[in-house]
This record gives structure tokens, C-alpha cells and sequence, in this order.
């Protein structure tokens, strides 16, 4: 007769949000593949050990027990990736902040300015088709991402916006990120995606900003220097075409902070 109590519940429930949570990190990203293909091996031995079969059992058990240490040397640096993600998701909001105990409740909701300046910006650089990446930070720390570019820490403005992507410009080739309401830094490299599907036409600047808003939950803003459409980009998918008004409504729905 099979036992089945309360805590059997609670703990399918756990493994449940657990594996939810995991697909939520990894989902788009080549790591989901991976952690398929694990799954599917540790499932076949589960299946091979109840069926008492002792010598595949045997050797499925070394593979997987020295398997686990190859893919933590082979793959360290997505593991590394992935274990900051999940800490900055998930502890940035309560991280301790005088900035946050000082701020007055009308700062803490978001300045529309802020959302319209962006705006502005990126009106401007798609009528003059120059390209552009900015990276709004939602819960998601970017710190990590910053360490290979310029630190600025400025008042967001459509005229310095322009002026950091202006061809010319020794910041334009990057990304720039936006936390806190302020222009945290420029020049900024961004991590690729893997995705294979991508159109044939999205270039280095849509797959970055794919590639960071498969890491983190920011949402991300291109413009396009070929076409001067304006792209935004969140949770590893892209939608191409966004107009200048839809674009003002997802900012100001953002409350940008």
C-alpha cells in the first residue's frame, strides 16, 4: 500500500518551484540543452537501478559521479554566469541600501523625465539610423557587466545618450546601463546568445541584448544603424518594430529606477 502523508506533498511542491525557477534562469539559453541532457541520463539510471541491472548500473553510476566534476571544469565559466545570475536576481532586492532608506517615496516610484529623455534619444538615433544598446536594470544588478567599460554615473539625458553612441565616439561601441535612474556606465561588453533561430538580419547589437536579458531580467533597448528600427528586447526574446509611442508606454510602465 502506497504511504502518502503531507510533507511527500510539500516536498513534490518544493522540487516543483525549484525545477520552475531553474527553467525560468536557463530557458533560451544553451544551459536548458545541457541540463536536458543530464536529466535524461540520471532518469536511465534511476530506471536501469530498479530494474536491478548490475553491471550497466555499475558504470552509469562512475559516469555520472565523474561526470559531475567534468562538466564543472569543462563548463565553469556558465556555471560561474549562472550562479551570479541567481544571486543578483534574487538578493539584490533586499540588499541593504542608504540610498534606499533615504529616498523619498516619489523618487522610489520612477521619474517619467527619465523614461521620456530615453525616449527622446532613441527617436532621434533612429531617424538618423545610429545604432544603439541600453540596458535598463530591473532587479538584476549589472555590476558584473560593467567591469569591462566605462563607469559614468550621470543623470540620464537624451543629449548625452547621443553623444555616447555618436559614431565617433570613443563610448559608442558598447552597451550603456542604465540602474538606479542614473547612466551607470558605457562602453559595456554583453554576453552573446546561443540561440540559433535567431533572423539572419539581427546583428552583434540584437544578439547582445538578447544575450543580457537571457542572464538577467533587464530590459533592453537597440536601435538598429542598417534599418533605424527600434528593437526591445527582455526574458530572451526580441520584438522588432517597436514604435516611439510604444516604447514611451513600456518606460513609463517600467517606472525606471
Amino acid at each position: 500500500m502506497l504511504n502518502f502523508s503531507v510533507l511527500d506533498l510539500i516536498d513534490i511542491i518544493l522540487v516543483a518551484v525549484i525545477l520552475f525557477q531553474l527553467y525560468k534562469l536557463i530557458r533560451g539559453t544553451a544551459a536548458l540543452s545541457i541540463f536536458i541532457g543530464i536529466f535524461l541520463i540520471y532518469l536511465f539510471w534511476l530506471i536501469v537501478k530498479a530494474l536491478n541491472m548490475e553491471l550497466i548500473g555499475a558504470l552509469m553510476g562512475q559516469v555520472i559521479g565523474v561526470g559531475v566534476i567534468a562538466l564543472l571544469i569543462v563548463f565553469q565559466q556558465e556555471v560561474r554566469r549562472f550562479l551570479l545570475a541567481i544571486g543578483n536576481r534574487y538578493l539584490k532586492s533586499s540588499r541593504f541600501s542608504f540610498t534606499r532608506i533615504f529616498t523619498t517615496a516619489d523618487e522610489k516610484e520612477g521619474s517619467p523625465k527619465e523614461a521620456e529623455e530615453i525616449v527622446r534619444a532613441a527617436e532621434s538615433m533612429a531617424a538618423k539610423k545610429t545604432g544603439a544598446l541600453i540596458v535598463i536594470a530591473r532587479k538584476t544588478s549589472l555590476d558584473i557587466y560593467s567591469e569591462g567599460g566605462e563607469h559614468l554615473d550621470a543623470l540620464i539625458s537624451a543629449e548625452l545618450l547621443e553623444t555616447i553612441f555618436f559614431k565617433n565616439s570613443p563610448l559608442h561601441d558598447g552597451a550603456v546601463l542604465i540602474e538606479d535612474g542614473r547612466i551607470y556606465a558605457a562602453r559595456c561588453p554583453l554576453p552573446i546568445t546561443d540561440q540559433p533561430s535567431l533572423p539572419p538580419h539581427f546583428g552583434m547589437r540584437h544578439r547582445a541584448a538578447i544575450g543580457i536579458s537571457e542572464h538577467t531580467d533587464a530590459l533592453v533597448i537597440v536601435v538598429s544603424e542598417e534599418s533605424g528600427l527600434i528593437t526591445v528586447a527582455e526574458n530572451g526574446l526580441a520584438r522588432q518594430g517597436i514604435s516611439v509611442n510604444e516604447l514611451r508606454q513600456i518606460l513609463l510602465k517600467e517606472k525606471i529606477r
